[in-house]
C-alpha cells in the first residue's frame, strides 16, 4: 500500500513525498483511514513506528484551509521535547497549507506563545502546565475545538498529569474527535478512555509490552564500582554512530556526562533541571551529529525521534519494566537495526527478572572480553572521605531520623529519582523553636562562661546553638540528612 491509496489531499501527499516517505507503516496504514472518518481512536504501537504521522496526516487533511477563530486541534504532550517534535512534524506535513500553529510549553517566555494564539492558531501543541496557564488567563478558549489528541498518555499518567488532563478534557466541546496514541495502554488508562472517548476504534500494532525486533539486547553484569570503567570499555569497543546513555537520576546524569567529557567524548546532557536553552542545544547537537553521546534521564525515553541512534546503554537499570521498553525504543527506529546494553549490578537481579517477564523474553548476559572484572574499588585520596556518612544512631543503637534512605548502590542516591525533601521536620521530629523569630517558649540560660548580656548570650548563643535539623552536605552527590536531637 502507498500513501496515495489512503485518500489524503494532494498538498499533504506532496509534503509526505518531500520527507522521503513512500510506504505507510502498519500503524499509519490502519489508523489514518479511521481518523479520516472522524471516529474516536485508541492506538497502541511500539516506539519508532510512526505514530505521530498516523494522526498528523489525517488531521491536516480534515482541517482544510485556515479558519478563525481557533484552535481547531489540540495535541497534549507530557514533555517540552515531545511537544516541540510534534509541532515540527505538523510544520513539515502542513508546509503546503496555510494552517497556523502554536507551540506552548514551559521553560520559555509567554510573549511569542501568546502572540501565536491571538493570531488564530488552527493547531495547538502543548504541555499540560503551560496550556492551563493560558486557559486560566482566558487567552485561550477551546470552544471551537474539533480534534483532541492525547499523546503518550501512559507517560502523562506516570507524571501525575491525569487530573489536569481530565480538567482540560472537561473544557472541550462534547462534539469532538478524541485520539489516544501511546506505546503502551496500561489498565489505569481505561478509566480515562471511558471518560474522554465515545465508542472508539482500537488499533494495536505488535505486542504492547514488546520492543522492536530489530533491536539486539544484552545484559552486562558488573560490580557497582566498575560500571563507569565498563561503560568506557563498551564505548571504546563498539562501532556506534550515536548512543544514548540513560541514568535514573539527574545527579547521576551530570556525573556521567562530566566524566565522559574528561575522557574526550562529545556529550549532550538532557534532564529536567537543565534550562530550556540547554535542553534544546543538547538535542540539536545530538541530532546533527556534533555530539556523539547523549546522557539523559527518562525525559528522553518517550517518543523522541532521533534518526540514526545505533545504541542505547542503560547505565542504571530502569525504575520500571515499562521504562525499559521506552528507553530501548530510542534505537532501531523505522525498522533500522540497533543495540541495547544494560549494566546490572549483583543486587538488581529482581529488577532484571521483572523486565524479562514484562517483555516475555530472556535477555542474554554477556561479558566484555579483556575487561578486568576483579579490579578493586579505588581508595579515596586523603581528605576526600569515603562517601556519605551512615545514618546516626539513636538511643539503644537504633537508627534515628536519618532522612531519605540510601539507594542500593550505597552512593547516597534516593530510591526514587526526583524526590527532594521540603525542609520541614519529618513526622515525630521534635520542633525546635526559632529564637530569631521570638517564638522561644521559655528563656534560655546563659552559655557557660558568659553573663547572658549583650554580645555574649545573644550573638554567641546563636553561633553555638545546635544546627538546623535539616542540613545539606557540601560535597557533590550528598543528599539531605536529619540530625537526631536525642529527645523522643
Amino acid at each position: 500500500m502507498s500513501f496515495d491509496s489512503l485518500g489524503l489531499h494532494s498538498s499533504i501527499l506532496r509534503a509526505v513525498q518531500a520527507k522521503g516517505y513512500t510506504t505507510p507503516s502498519p500503524i499509519q496504514e490502519q489508523a489514518i483511514p479511521i481518523v479520516l472518518t472522524g471516529r474516536d481512536l485508541v492506538a497502541s504501537a511500539q516506539t519508532g513506528t510512526g505514530k505521530t504521522a498516523a494522526f498528523a496526516l489525517p488531521i491536516l487533511n480534515r482541517l482544510g484551509p485556515h479558519k478563525k477563530p481557533g484552535p481547531r486541534v489540540l495535541i497534549l504532550e507530557p514533555t517540552r521535547e515531545l511537544a516541540a517534535q510534534v509541532d515540527e512534524n505538523f510544520a513539515d506535513f502542513g508546509k503546503f497549507t496555510d494552517l497556523k500553529r502554536a507551540l506552548l510549553h514551559g521553560g520559555v517566555g509567554y510573549g511569542k506563545q501568546r502572540a501565536d494564539l491571538l493570531a488564530g492558531a488552527d493547531i495547538v501543541t502543548a504541555t499540560v502546565g503551560r496550556l492551563l496557564d493560558f486557559l486560566n488567563e482566558r487567552v485561550l478558549r477551546l470552544d471551537h475545538l474539533q480534534v483532541l489528541v492525547l499523546d503518550e498518555v501512559d507517560r502523562m499518567l506516570d507524571m501525575g498529569f491525569i487530573k489536569d488532563v481530565k480538567k482540560i478534557v472537561s473544557l472541550c466541546p462534547k462534539n469532538r474527535q478524541t485520539l489516544f496514541f501511546s506505546a503502551t495502554i496500561p489498565p489505569e488508562i481505561q478509566e480515562i478512555a471511558r471518560f474522554a472517548l465515545k465508542d472508539p476504534a482500537h488499533v494495536t500494532i505488535g505486542r504492547t509490552r514488546s520492543v522492536n525486533e530489530s533491536v539486539t539486547h544484552a545484559i552486562y553484569p558488573v560490580a557497582h564500582h566498575l560500571k563507569f570503567p565498563l561503560l568506557l570499555e563498551l564505548l571504546k569497543k563498539t562501532e556506534y554512530k550515536s548512543v544514548i546513555v540513560f541514568s535514573r537520576t539527574k545527579h547521576g546524569a551530570d556525573k556521567i556526562a562530566r566524566k565522559l567529557k574528561a575522557e574526550g567524548h562529545t556529550v549532550a546532557l538532557l534532564h529536567g533541571d537543565r534550562s530550556q536553552g540547554q535542553r534544546k542545544a543538547a538535542l540539536e547537537g545530538f541530532k546533527n551529529g556534533t555530539l556523539e553521546v547523549m546522557v539523559a534521564t527518562d525525559i528522553a525515553a518517550r517518543g523522541l525521534d532521533v534518526a540514526g541512534v545505533t545504541h542505547v546503554i542503560n547505565y542504571d537499570i530502569p525504575a520500571t519494566p515499562d521504562d525499559y521498553v521506552h528507553r530501548i525504543g530510542r534505537t532501531g527506529r523505522a525498522a533500522a537495526e540497533g543495540d541495547a546494553f544494560t549494566l546490572v549490578t549483583p543486587d538488581q537481579t529482581g529488577e532484571l527478572r521483572a523486565i524479562e517477564k514484562f517483555i516475555k523474553a530472556t535477555i542474554p548476559q554477556l561479558t566484555m572480553e579483556g575487561f578486568d572484572y576483579k579490579a578493586k574499588a579505588p581508595v579515596p585520596a586523603p581528605g576526600q572521605g569515603a562517601g556519605p556518612r551512615p545514618p546516626r544512631q539513636g538511643r539503644g543503637g537504633r537508627p534515628g531520623n536519618a532522612g531519605p534512605q540510601l539507594g542500593r548502590s550505597g552512593q547516597g542516591q534516593p530510591r526514587h529519582h526526583g524526590h527532594r525533601p521540603d525542609g520541614r521536620p519529618t513526622s515525630g521530629q521534635p520542633q525546635r523553636a526559632d529564637h530569631r523569630r521570638g517564638d522561644d517558649p521559655s528563656p534560655r540560660a546563659p552559655l557557660p562562661g558568659t553573663t547572658g548580656g549583650k554580645g555574649s548570650g545573644g550573638q554567641q548563643r546563636d553561633k553555638d546553638r545546635a544546627p538546623n535539623p535539616f542540613i545539606q552536605k557540601g560535597r557533590p552527590g550528598a543528599h539531605w540528612q536529619t540530625r537526631n536531637s536525642g529527645r523522643r
